[in-house]
């Protein structure tokens, strides 16, 4: 069969050895692995690229994807004329399948293409950890490390000066990055989406941590929190509908609410985009072999509109509509469990 591979949606730390562990597989199976470049503007488009074993065989220690990746929705209303382009180009192209590796907003454009009669199969790649259906998404360890450690220096500069400094950190829906990364760095306390902001709360911790001498503070937030009253209707959007986050400036409001209610100065610092890049942990590049080779079975067993999934520790398939169906959210009894680590 001839397989065409697409990385979609933000990059992240996983996809290199993700696309090498499926390309290697499908070779060995003897089917023939093509690239689509820049995710669905690929199939749009028909943005074709070589993927031989002399491309892939030294890609798992880099970051990033070597396909390219674009947010590019053909399903989004008015784009009528793009889904056509690529439903004519899975002819052109000669394609039996397509392999898609991506979060919520590519697999669900997937799952789309397989009730329209398009072999697909899906590999979760994801920094949030958000996607269903599978116990960790390749990308998220590299990005905490990351987290961790510019949380780990921030401490320093706080300690030294004897301020509050706020980490803000990736997340849209689902505060996993956050919630790993103050639990991490032993933060002094942590905002995510799934839980209503307490300024209050928060301000009347880190006023006791300054009472029993501790002269400094660290706060980790995750960017997707909802603001009381904030006003986001001028907000720019991308091609699946949601607000381009780092437009809204959250580290910087809680900051500022933290300054004036606690009394202590206090500075931010947003990762940004750091979190994106550089060399994949050991966990990821593992992971996201162990389900790139699973998705290549699952094409050569025509096994289509599944996810390749890790449960346990097992590799697992699971179907693309349920993987996409609802968000993976941090349960309320593990928040409750985690604010243990700063109540005193």
């Amino acid at each position: 069969m001839r397989v065409a591979v697409l990385t979609g949606g933000g990059d992240c730390p996983g996809l290199n050895p993700a696309i090498r562990a499926v390309v290697m597989r499908l070779m060995e199976l003897g089917h023939e692995p093509i690239g689509l470049e820049l995710g669905w503007k690929g199939l749009v488009e028909g943005l074709v690229t070589d993927l031989s074993l002399e491309r892939v065989e030294e890609i798992i220690y880099q970051g990033g994807t070597m396909l390219g990746s674009s947010r590019t929705n053909p399903f989004r209303v008015g784009n009528e004329e793009q889904l056509e382009k690529c439903l004519k180009n899975v002819e052109a192209l000669r394609l039996d399948a397509i392999c898609a590796l991506g979060g919520e907003d590519t697999l669900g454009v997937a799952a789309k293409f397989f009730k329209l009669g398009v072999n697909t199969v899906g590999i979760p790649k994801t920094m949030d950890n958000d996607l269903d259906c599978t116990d960790y998404t390749f990308g998220f360890d590299t990005a905490v490390s990351v987290a961790v450690d510019a949380a780990d220096r921030l401490r320093d500069t706080a300690r030294s000066h004897r301020r509050i400094l706020v980490l803000e950190v990736m997340g849209r829906h689902a505060g996993w990055v956050a919630l790993y990364t103050g639990i991490g760095a032993g933060a002094d306390w942590i905002l995510i989406p799934e839980v209503a902001l307490d300024l209050e709360e928060m301000c009347a911790h880190l006023k006791r941590c300054r009472d029993r001498g501790k002269q400094y503070g660290l706060v980790v937030v995750s960017e997707g929190i909802d603001i009381p009253h904030a006003d986001t209707s001028s907000v720019a959007t991308d091609a699946f509908g949601h607000v381009i986050l780092r437009e809204r400036g959250v580290g910087e409001f809680i900051a500022k609410e933290i300054e004036q209610r606690v009394g202590v100065e206090t500075r931010f610092a947003v990762l940004g985009h750091v979190q994106r890049g550089g060399a994949p942990t050991v966990f990821d590049r593992v992971l996201a072999s162990r389900l790139g080779l699973r998705a290549a079975d699952l094409v050569h067993e025509r096994d289509w509109g599944k996810m390749a999934s890790i449960q346990g520790n097992e590799i697992v398939a699971v179907p693309l509509e349920d993987a996409v169906k609802s968000l993976k959210t941090i349960p309320l009894e593990l928040w409750q469990q985690t604010k243990s680590l700063f109540s005193q």
